[in-house]
């Protein structure tokens, strides 16, 4: 596995135990639809007496800062991609849930210290 997969790899272990910390549940993984892209993570999170939220959630992993934010990677183009991926998943998959939402998941693999998680909720809005 070359460098750039494998940081990208471990930028999205990290989301998936972020939010299955925050108690959600994860409900699929880098999902592909054809030729038109890949969700990264596909999650449930729990409303209070709802059936709750499916956030679908890019994931950007960088090796600090020198390229920028992984958050700033998620161009509005990627996000018009995110949306039509998400409205395919929802097609393909028998989930209820009461709103659906697109988050942004920035991992940041520092040489000398822990990882750090920048979550960015409702990257449409």
């Amino acid at each position: 596995m070359d460098r750039r997969r494998a940081t990208g790899v471990i930028g999205e272990d990290a989301a998936e135990a972020y939010v299955r910390r925050l108690g959600w549940r994860v409900l699929d993984r880098n999902w592909r639809f054809g030729h038109h892209g890949e969700l990264d993570l596909v999650a449930l999170q729990p409303g209070p007496g709802s059936l709750g939220t499916i956030v679908f959630c890019e994931v950007k992993t960088r090796r600090g800062l020198g390229w920028g934010s992984p958050l700033e990677a998620v161009t509005r183009t990627k996000v018009d991609r995110l949306q039509t991926l998400s409205l395919e998943w929802l097609r393909a998959h028998d989930v209820r849930c009461d709103r659906v939402r697109i988050d942004a998941i920035g991992v940041i693999l520092w040489p000398s210290r822990p990882l750090e998680v920048r979550h960015a909720k409702g990257v449409t809005q």
